[in-house]
């Protein structure tokens, strides 16, 4: 085996340190001498008074100095007018100023922008505000979510922004709550809890404001909850309306119309008693001149549809794009992207609308690129299916049929039976990270990805209050026994960043990237494509041929979306970087390994910038000797069918995390020492790490020990039998990793 197969394998085998410290705040000060105080007054004055009058209006028209809503304005398109950094200035960019969050944590937010203020949020739901011209922090704001809701948030502790409205910012918050904040200070001015009581809802999406109403959805159905999505008004936080996306128990009767249709769609099973599914955690849109709103729904709970809905149905309204009425709530119109869906398929994907001339009609379109891998063009007006191609490799299903509108599903996709592997896997072939659409191009670009996975059905499952609801076998995830096997693991982690023809529905160029779970993306006027990659690089490509025109090092994988803005007429551009996220939890083969323990922090970029970051400063720790244990073989795998039932979604098939979550395989003594105090007892509940006491006996926990500790011996056997006598000049990228971050510690 030659020395790049045995890296690659390695890197299969083990994962980096990370550090699992909650989010540190950074604090401003309004003490000092009675000028100071009078400064900060002032400026909260200023702010307020910016900000009083951002409403409907502004946001559908859009402002091209200013970034007032998370896709700039309601048709979601993520297109700034700015057009100063263009293809020949770009050369010219440089850090204008950064800003260090103080965590390690995955970072999505996508920063709004008003009059030259910066309002953005980072892990547990913290809310700050910059001077976007400077970086200078004004206001910081801490919800306090109880770091025990961490066990409840399936894809990292993250949040994706801010909405703004006459005078106030609002977020959702991890733990289930929407909150009201003074722009000008940051001070509450109110909080409702949007939850139904004992469920492990979680809110990672940013609200969305329409005729005074602040709307937000939830996530958590694979922990099993019913979706839905409220309106609340925004000056009082007082509920207007609520409508489900999948219907309840039948005994108890139906909200509405709509649910009782959609209950007939689910046959046979209770699947009211997990809760459906269907929660709508990210994205929206908002047509004015229709007075209708989109929102796209997510998968079932459970996932796997031959427990949830036994007789079949399409199981109305997952994997569904919506129409409603924002004045009462009401459906109008939906389409079903994955009918009965079973592979975790969301719909819950960014959103478009634009006005398209298709073959030769003048049509209102809204363009999805959801989880199963077909980019749909539908009118908007009706919910009327116009077209779908497939945008990202498909294997569970052969095409979409051009006259109803509904996927060909391929039966050897049916996992009922037989472990089955497909494309895509849960990932899909695009997440949540944000699309935009070049009006001038006319062209959509999408961060897409190509994950496969292994589907089994779960023959034990039983609904769980505290744990995953899948239905799915994850002791498949389990890494195979084989280099072979692993290698084939690696080379199939793909990424690429697609310019698609919606017309056409054809792909016009692709730039195809180092590894997969790359950053959403913002295109701009200066016919430029910016966007931030998963191995420490942000980068702007040429937005009608994708040529690679400027990258610059960041030192930290970056997921969120870019904005532009304007201060003083000078043109910025910000990106919020931070590793993290489902696949940055899970996964086990960054490229940016050296990197992946920096701290997150918000980047500015202007023509002439001249600011430096701080060089890395890496030093290499070996996977310590565990201490000794006798265990069996049957007790170490029982250990890795635990592990990976329970605790590979945070740190890693394999115990292979590379994300923020700390290694297991660097636990010391003293972490050995208390192990059934941790897994069992819950001594680490506030530091997110939850208590399996309610699953698991010590026998359990001590069989996962166990699989740690036979993890551990095969990474330093393979070490010092391998590299540190036939490649010694490899240890430091191979079997030692990084262990400081660009702050100087962990």
């Amino acid at each position: 085996m030659t020395a790049t197969l045995r890296s690659t394998v390695l890197a299969t085998i083990f994962i980096f340190i990370a550090a699992c410290s909650d989010q540190t705040t950074q604090q401003q000060t309004t003490t000092g001498t009675a000028d100071t105080k009078e400064t900060v007054s002032d400026r909260a004055q200023a702010i307020q008074k910016s900000t009083a009058d951002i409403d409907g209006a502004r946001i559908a028209k859009g402002e091209p100095a200013n970034w007032l809503s998370t896709g700039r304005t309601y048709d979601e398109q993520r297109h700034s007018p700015l057009a100063d950094i263009n293809t020949q200035s770009i050369s010219d960019l440089g850090l204008a100023w950064y800003w260090d969050t103080g965590t390690k944590r995955g970072l999505q937010a996508t920063p709004i922008v008003v009059d030259g203020v910066m309002f953005t949020t980072g892990t547990w739901s913290v809310v700050w505000a910059h001077d976007a011209k400077t970086g200078e922090l004004l206001w910081e704001f801490d919800p306090q979510v109880p770091k025990a809701w961490a066990r409840y948030a399936c894809c990292d502790v993250v949040n994706r922004g801010v909405a703004a409205w006459k005078g106030k910012i609002y977020v959702g918050t991890l733990d289930g709550r929407l909150i009201a904040l003074d722009a000008g200070t940051g001070e509450k001015v109110w909080d409702v809890s949007t939850i139904l009581p004992n469920r492990p809802y979680t809110i990672t999406g940013a609200p969305r404001i329409v005729k005074d109403k602040v709307i937000i959805g939830n996530g958590g159905a694979e922990y099993g909850v019913r979706g839905y999505i409220t309106a609340y008004d925004a000056a009082s936080g007082d509920e207007q309306w609520r409508f489900f996306t999948v219907p309840g128990n039948p005994d108890d009767g139906f909200e509405n119309k709509a649910m009782e249709e959609a209950a007939a769609t689910w046959r046979g099973g209770k699947w009211w008693e997990v809760g459906g599914g269907g929660t709508v955690w990210d994205s929206m849109a908002f047509d004015a001149d229709l007075n209708l709103l989109y929102i796209g729904t997510g998968n079932g709970a459970p996932w796997n549809r031959y427990i949830r809905s036994p007789g079949g149905g399409d199981n109305l309204y997952l994997s569904s794009v919506i129409a409603i009425n924002p004045d009462t709530g009401s459906k109008v119109w939906h389409y079903q992207t994955t009918p009965g869906d079973t592979w975790d398929y969301t719909a819950t994907q960014h959103m478009i609308l634009a006005d398209l001339e298709i073959k030769g009609e003048q049509r209102k379109v809204i363009m999805q690129a959801p989880k199963n891998g077909f980019f749909y063009v539908l009118d908007r007006t009706n919910g009327e299916f116009i077209s779908a191609e497939a945008y990202a490799p498909v294997t569970w299903a052969t095409h979409v049929d051009q006259e109803t509108g509904r996927p060909v599903e391929d039966p050897e996709a049916h996992y009922a039976n037989e472990k089955k592997r497909i494309r895509p896997g849960p990932l899909g072939g695009h997440n949540w990270h944000p699309m935009t659409f070049h009006p001038e191009t006319g062209l959509v670009y999408v961060p897409a990805l190509d994950l496969r996975f292994d589907y089994a059905q779960d023959n034990a499952f039983k609904h769980s209050a505290e744990d995953w609801n899948l239905g799915v076998d994850l002791r498949e995830t389990a890494p195979p026994p084989s280099a072979e096997e692993n290698i084939d693991n690696l080379q199939s982690i793909k990424g690429y960043l697609t310019a698609w023809d919606p017309v056409t529905q054809q792909e016009v160029w692709r730039v195809q990237h180092a590894t997969a779970w790359n950053g959403g993306l913002l295109s701009t006027g200066g016919n430029l494509i910016f966007q931030g990659r998963a191995d420490g690089q942000f980068s702007a490509y040429q937005a009608d041929t994708g040529e690679l025109v400027w990258e610059s090092p960041v030192h930290i994988g970056i997921i969120a979306a870019p904005v532009s803005y304007s201060v003083d007429g000078e043109q910025y551009i910000t990106v919020v970087a931070g590793w993290g996220g489902a696949y940055g939890l899970a996964s086990g083969a960054p490229r940016h390994r050296n990197n992946v323990l920096s701290e997150g922090r918000i980047l500015t970029y202007k023509l002439g910038g001249k600011a430096e970051l701080p060089k890395p400063e890496v030093t290499y720790l070996a996977v310590p000797t565990p201490p000794a244990m006798d265990y069996t073989p049957e007790q170490q795998k029982h250990g890795q069918d635990v592990f990976h039932n329970y605790c590979a979604v945070c740190h890693g098939p394999g115990v292979g995390t590379s994300g923020p979550i700390a290694s297991l395989l660097y636990s010391s003594e003293d972490t050995h020492a208390i192990w059934d105090a941790i897994v069992v007892g819950g001594a680490y509940i506030e530091k997110g790490m939850p208590s399996f006491g309610h699953a698991l006996s010590t026998t359990d926990a001590q069989d996962v020990r166990a699989y740690v500790i036979e993890r551990a011996k095969t990474v330093i056997a393979f070490c010092e039998s391998s590299f540190r006598e036939e490649y010694p000049e490899l240890l430091d990228t191979a079997c030692e990793v990084p262990a400081v971050s660009t702050t100087g510690g962990e």
